[in-house]
């Protein structure tokens, strides 16, 4: 981390500079946005087109798929077009199986991605032991393979990007490293240490998953081990099949935002399963909560990389803390008070006809009154809590609790009750510390300024011992788009670390129901509380072989309510089953109007025509005993 962390003087780790057709990538040059084509790369004009909404959008980048040697020569012509409309962007070809595509790519565009799982592999998802020798000779083969495009690079000024990706490991890297963080790391050092044998340092790297605390913790990684052997190289940054929406935007922002923070990223994809231009607002929204980088770095040999990342022991009060999943707070205002129907917004749903209060996965567990209650009965599910003055005079006293600020704390003589702590980052000094570090009935209630870093405040939750804490952040005058990127990369990061035991989000310009599901969506992306069902979806790309979008919507209208399961729907083999990653169901593109579904990774059944196949989705749930009706 870096100490004294704010936005107006954000700091970043000091990069090699790769020269990308113009536009330079890494050291004190901006955090690049990109997207990537959806079209077919045979149709040049539509693929020209798209490419010019990115650009226009405010994309710096534009990646094309090339799966074949035929895509990778149509480059050409979308370049040449691209060109003479005017539009000088540099154009990355997106390989992974055809290293010929590849090489033929290279002397055309100003960048190839290449994916080492897939590169010179063909994953079979067999575990094989290697001894040392079989491991050097497999690595002598990827040599081989790997070699001509690398000097094909270095004669047309090429640049490469060697993105590793969770769900594509090959069964080498999987036989000796398993499915894990480090095992992507050391999926993209193999290659990357041929580049070097051979001189060519014109390169990208990058570590994507779909689940954030994987992309995160590979990425830390892969600094820590760049730091080790003195590298230097600029980092790509994104979460792959993030999905579309609220969902899509959130998670994205939580594992790019708390990279961001810890200034690792020279440039960054969000992955949404829509048009690839709506993608570059997403990007700008993220990176400019970090626009005032001044060229202040960090140096390599002086990072300080979080490695811990398990789930922080507190007390355990009430339902807050110990091992209880983390408490969703809200602000009550005059309509909440006044009738139930502003409950809705927060999952729950008065029935007057049978008197008795439906209560949704994603409903609010605890509601701040101020120092008035409601004029009705609330759920008994949702617990109160009152102004310590409105506390002393309610009614309830024995069935809610106060919430204090720091002066009230320190004039208070009986500490024998459950109490919330309200207090700033910047007044928790030593002197506080110490004051409530026996009290073992309090919750404390951090909040932050505006342009406050929450990890800043690393420091100051490891000296709270066991106390249990909820963030608090109020966001007023800000837009939907910001609203579902801010909180994410503020509290976000610090649920992916361990810390916290609850989420209190105000805002004076987003509706009561977005703030109660950007609380849920936080948690849900951070793994620290599981409310709704997890859709992994792929951007789509020229290699799609059905409308995602259209067939996303239609797996979520029919599977939304299964809470926890994890349902992937990928647009092609590519990106599936591998890239499903850690999917319970896969709907899988594998020719024209033909789907291939998936239980894990065991394929279930083959090229069923796609007008049928969400039902027999469905039919494939529901046979496994994963499948509940509707409320």
């Amino acid at each position: 981390m870096f100490e004294n962390s704010t936005y107006s003087c954000y700091k970043r780790f000091r990069t090699r500079v790769v020269d990308i057709g113009g536009v330079p990538l890494g050291g004190s040059n901006p955090i690049r946005l990109q997207s990537m084509t959806t079209t077919d790369t045979m149709d040049t004009i539509a693929t020209v087109e798209q490419s010019i909404r990115i650009i226009e959008a405010g994309g710096e980048y534009v990646r094309i798929t090339a799966p074949s040697i035929k895509e990778a020569k149509n480059l050409l012509e979308i370049k040449n077009e691209l060109r003479k409309r005017g539009y000088k962007t540099p154009l990355i070809a997106d390989i992974h199986f055809t290293p010929n595509a590849a090489e033929i790519a290279a002397r055309i565009v100003e960048k190839v991605r290449v994916n080492p799982g897939n590169y010179a592999d063909k994953k079979k998802f067999e575990i094989i032991e290697y001894t040392d020798k079989e491991y050097n000779e497999e690595l002598e083969r990827i040599r081989d393979k790997f070699v001509p495009l690398i000097n094909i690079c270095k004669e047309y000024g090429t640049a490469m990007r060697i993105g590793t990706n969770h769900g594509s490991l090959s069964d080498r890297i999987m036989s000796r490293f398993g499915d894990t963080p480090l095992g992507m790391v050391e999926s993209a050092m193999e290659f990357l240490r041929i580049c070097e044998d051979e001189n060519y340092y014109n390169v990208v790297l990058s570590m994507k998953a779909s689940n954030p605390q994987v992309m995160v913790e590979a990425y830390r990684t892969l600094v820590k081990k760049m730091v080790e052997t003195e590298m230097n190289y600029p980092l790509h940054l994104g979460v792959t099949e993030a999905g579309d929406g609220e969902d899509g935007r959130i998670k994205s922002s939580l594992g790019i935002g708390t990279l961001l923070e810890e200034g690792i990223g020279d440039t960054i994809r969000v992955s949404l399963t829509e048009e690839p231009e709506i993608e570059i607002p997403v990007c700008k929204t993220i990176v400019n909560r970090y626009g005032f980088f001044k060229e202040d770095f960090l140096e390599y040999k002086k990072i300080s990389l979080i490695s811990d990342c398990s789930k922080k022991e507190t007390l355990t009060l009430e339902n807050i803390g110990g091992k209880n999943v983390p408490v969703v707070i809200i602000t009550a205002d005059d309509a909440m008070r006044k009738s139930h129907e502003a409950l809705r917004g927060y999952g729950y749903y008065y029935s007057e006809t049978l008197d008795k209060w439906n209560i949704g996965d994603m409903a609010a567990d605890y509601i701040y009154l101020g120092s008035k209650d409601a004029d009705y009965k609330l759920p008994g599910t949702l617990r109160k809590i009152y102004d310590y003055r409105g506390w002393r005079k309610s009614e309830d006293i024995e069935d809610s609790y106060p919430l204090l600020n720091l002066r009230e704390y320190n004039e208070l003589v009986e500490m024998h009750f459950i109490k919330f702590l309200k207090i700033d980052i910047e007044e928790v000094t030593d002197e506080v510390l110490e004051m409530i570090s026996e009290d073992k009935q309090l919750v404390l209630v951090l909040s932050a300024k505006d342009g406050l870093s929450y990890l800043a405040a690393m420091d100051v939750l490891k000296k709270l011992g066991n106390i249990p804490v909820v963030f608090k952040k109020i966001y007023n005058e800000i837009t939907v788009e910001e609203m579902l990127v801010y909180p994410a990369t503020d509290i976000g990061g610090l649920f992916l670390n361990g810390y916290g035991n609850g989420i209190w989000l105000e805002s004076n310009t987003v509706s009561d129901k977005l703030l109660n599901s950007i609380s849920f969506g936080i948690l849900q992306a951070s793994r620290m509380r599981i409310s709704k069902t997890e859709y992994i979806s792929c951007p789509s790309c020229g290699r799609t072989l059905f409308d995602l979008q259209e067939t996303t919507a239609k797996v979520r209208e029919k599977t939304g309510h299964l809470k926890g399961l994890k349902i992937a729907i990928m647009g092609c083999i590519v990106n599936g089953p591998g890239e499903m990653a850690d999917a319970d169901y896969g709907y899988v593109g594998s020719g024209i109007g033909k789907i291939t579904l998936y239980k894990g990774k065991e394929v279930v059944k083959r090229s069923i025509p796609s007008d049928t196949a969400v039902d027999e989705l469905i039919d494939l749930i529901k046979s496994n005993g994963d499948w509940i009706e509707k409320d």
